[in-house]
């Protein structure tokens, strides 16, 4: 069995929601919420641990006023036919916790330079919170997901899937393939967000996080058949428990919000999640800014399936 790489965690101290893109230049790209939720950062480094010593680069910042004017969340950084989009969710001054989901594009050969231009909301059915949008390509159509609150559903957000029309544009219909249902979902609020995805083995598989952002924070995972009519809520399966929880005996709590990427060689695949090393925290968690980005090497099932483990400690 081939041993498992093994990192320095954490990598990148108080950058929450990590999304880590490797290119075919060679460079680990990184993008992560900041404490200040006001701005938009990349980085990228040959290394995934050199992440944490590479220098920051400000995309984009938030608005004094109106749309995109606080709370910057979850920025994803993904290659599309040539050019370089970042997805993020954002609220405005006088309603912090009502995010739409956002776009802005580059087309620049290094994403830390070029300017990035904001290509406007991602509509979907309703005007309502809306966050932690990814998106990914199968058999040649582009699909997004993301985390939304129906209206008409008791609780925080559900995963919806729709194609895409282009890559700044969602296009009907969109279907809800998970909502909170398991106790371990719903704890403090009723959260499916934070979704990635990883083919593997003739499955897509589709990690998210559930629950509150304290120590019960967690990760479920779905998979449809690669086969599958991925617009057909019946083709994804959730599993029953959680994939990758807190750990007491390694200190790691509130593991989630992750990204894949693989090692240098290609030969593992790596999770990208953030955790806290302490569990008590003093008032809402979302203000403490100790959720730091680590990185994992993982393995696979007989099944096929992908195989976390736990959270492993940090290095002292």
């Amino acid at each position: 069995m081939q041993k498992l790489e093994t990192f320095r965690n954490p990598v990148v101290e108080q950058r929450a929601d990590p999304w880590v893109y490797r290119h075919t230049d060679g460079y680990y790209y990184f993008t992560a919420s900041v404490p200040e939720y006001d701005r938009i950062e990349l980085r990228r480094s040959k290394s995934i641990q050199g992440l944490g010593d590479a220098s920051p680069v400000t995309a984009w910042r938030k608005h004094e006023n109106g749309a995109m004017s606080a709370n910057i969340w979850a920025p994803e950084i993904h290659y599309i036919d040539g050019k370089w989009y970042i997805y993020y969710a954002a609220a405005r001054e006088d309603a912090i916790f009502d995010h739409r989901m956002y776009v802005i594009e580059n087309d620049a050969e290094n994403p830390l330079e070029g300017n990035w231009v904001e290509k406007g909301q991602v509509k979907t059915d309703w005007e309502s919170f809306s966050l932690d949008a990814t998106t990914f390509d199968h058999k040649g159509q582009r699909y997004y997901v993301w985390a939304q609150r129906d209206p008409e559903i008791a609780g925080n957000s559900n995963l919806y899937i729709a194609k895409m029309a282009n890559p700044w544009t969602s296009e009907g219909p969109q279907v809800m393939i998970a909502k909170p249902e398991y106790d371990w979902e719903t704890i403090g609020f009723l959260v499916n967000e934070g979704a990635a995805v990883i083919k593997r083995n003739g499955k897509i598989f589709m990690t998210y996080s559930a629950s509150a952002t304290d120590f019960n924070y967690c990760m479920g995972l779905l998979e449809a058949d690669e086969n599958s009519d991925l617009l057909n809520p019946a083709s994804w399966v959730k599993s029953e428990t959680p994939v990758f929880q807190t750990s007491e005996e390694n200190s790691q709590y509130g593991p989630g919000h992750n990204s894949f990427t693989v090692s240098e060689d290609g030969s593992q695949d790596i999770l990208i999640y953030h955790a806290r090393s302490y569990r008590d925290i003093v008032g809402d968690p979302l203000w403490d800014p100790n959720r730091h980005t680590r990185a994992q090497a993982f393995s696979w099932n007989e099944d096929g399936t992908p195989n976390f483990g736990v959270p492993v400690p940090d290095e002292k």
